[in-house]
């Protein structure tokens, strides 16, 4: 569930636009306002903003935001500011021009939208860089990388619940034996991992631990530091549990020796409108602390004010 606070009473998108230009104007920047309204506007009514900001004073909002914020705050105002498929190709672009721990930023998008939503994401990658995602992912990956993201990304799954069990035993099977004969990167595994709904996933995944005894990702730690079955394990989080995984990531972001804002400012941004509730929850109950406080704790400023926005704690 969503952690956004929209008032009750939305002003009109003529005047948000208006006191977005008055934020910009004079001497300094007024930070707050612009957090109090892109902070607590969802994404339609962002994207409303965005074009009548731009038919109003002829500029892109993207562009003025660029021009008056900077640092951590900057890219978490930007990033949330661009509509879901215009994000998601954003960082889809980011992650193909770096290596392994990138790759994990192509599974969370390729694994946690729905089919139409990564259409559209792949829309508008293709209307902003010119090149298709697929080819951009091919391009800049090799290997075993390559030949578990291309499908991923390419891959349009079945979103029903029917569920085949004969085949989820059959599949539970090839799982064990090539994990087994640590084969991870074979044709059967990703196909299995790549193409099945997650609803035949999840079913696989549950015959695979009543057969073995383990859950799939236990058998994926042979070698914790081997980075593609670092991949293969945020892949069957995404695709079975993505709020568990989420809430692992900014864990680690918050709890590592200098925080990880880019992972930070990525989840909060994203998953704010879609299961950020749940994380929440998921974080209290791992850390022993609320994710408003840790946050806190670990970043300061505008850019703390615009998180704790986004995940519901508003302060009046």
């Amino acid at each position: 569930m969503s952690t956004l606070c929209v008032p009750s009473q939305v002003p009109p998108v003529a005047e948000d636009c208006e006191q977005l230009h008055k934020a910009f104007s004079g001497w300094g920047t007024n930070e707050n306002l612009i957090i109090s309204i892109l902070g607590r506007r969802n994404a339609s009514q962002r994207k409303l903003i965005r074009h009548c900001y731009a038919e109003t004073y002829g500029e892109d909002l993207l562009k003025a935001l660029d021009k008056e914020l900077s640092s951590d705050f900057e890219r978490v105002v930007l990033v949330s500011v661009l509509d879901p498929p215009e994000r998601d190709a954003y960082l889809a672009n980011e992650a193909t021009k770096k290596w392994t721990a990138s790759n994990q930023i192509l599974v969370e998008i390729a694994c946690t939208r729905s089919p139409k939503q990564m259409n559209l994401a792949k829309e508008a990658y293709h209307a902003r860089f010119k090149k298709s995602l697929e080819e951009d992912v091919a391009y800049h990956t090799t290997g075993d990388f390559r030949k578990l993201l291309v499908p991923l990304v390419s891959t349009y799954r079945y979103t029903g619940d029917e569920v085949d069990l004969r085949l989820a035993k059959s599949e539970a099977k090839i799982l064990h034996q090539k994990i087994a004969a640590k084969e991870y990167s074979c044709d059967d595994v990703i196909r299995i991992l790549t193409t099945r709904s997650k609803a035949q996933i999840n079913a696989t995944l549950n015959q695979y631990k009543n057969d073995v005894g383990n859950d799939v990702n236990k058998d994926l730690k042979a070698d914790p530091k081997d980075e593609f079955l670092a991949l293969l394990r945020a892949t069957v989080k995404c695709l079975v549990f993505p709020e568990k995984y989420f809430e692992k990531v900014l864990r680690l972001a918050i709890n590592k020796l200098g925080t990880d804002e880019g992972a930070l400012t990525r989840v909060v941004v994203t998953r704010a409108e879609v299961d950020m509730k749940t994380i929440k929850e998921l974080y209290e109950k791992r850390s022993s602390v609320p994710l408003d406080k840790a946050i806190a704790k670990d970043t300061h400023g505008d850019y703390e004010k615009m998180l704790l926005t986004l995940i519901g704690h508003v302060q009046e």
